[in-house]
């Protein structure tokens, strides 16, 4: 365990924060989810508390870089992990055994629908997620690489 694990906050939700627990004890190999090889953890610092968070949540790999979608399963709100990582772009993800510093970017224009395209056609509920809602769902590139200053 690293000094940002040994830290972290877990969701106030038991079902996430035993799937988190399960995954960053097992590396990822004891999750339970439908696409559970998309799974990973990303950690984050809350937006008001300032302590570290952590969500797993599902990616499609494109290079080095991690894109993501704050869907919410199609909900009229955005979730919380987003307006976190929207207001300190500093995150840091495990994917599987690896654990490294990332920076998260929200994506527009031909960059946002290639992502978006990668993403609904390696898991298409993405697609009914999105038709549940008049939202915008904001598409993230997360970059590995040291933080930079906010």
């Amino acid at each position: 365990m690293n000094a940002i694990e040994a830290e972290v906050l877990d969701s106030p939700s038991e079902y996430v924060a035993n799937q988190a627990r399960r995954y960053a004890a097992s590396n990822g190999t004891e999750i339970e989810h439908p696409v559970a090889d998309h799974v990973f953890l990303l950690y984050f610092r809350g937006r008001k508390s300032g302590q570290i968070r952590r969500v797993p949540l599902v990616c499609v790999e494109d290079g080095d870089d991690l894109i993501i979608v704050a869907s919410k399963g199609g909900a009229d709100h955005h979730p919380t992990w987003y307006l976190n990582i929207d207001a300190d772009p500093n995150v840091w993800v495990r994917n599987k055994a690896d654990f490294y510093e990332a920076r998260a970017a929200t994506l527009e224009g031909e960059a946002r629908t290639a992502a978006w395209a990668k993403m609904v056609t390696a898991m298409p509920f993405f697609g009914g997620y999105e038709r549940k809602t008049d939202r915008i769902l904001p598409v993230i590139r997360l970059s590995r690489g040291p933080h930079e200053a906010i």
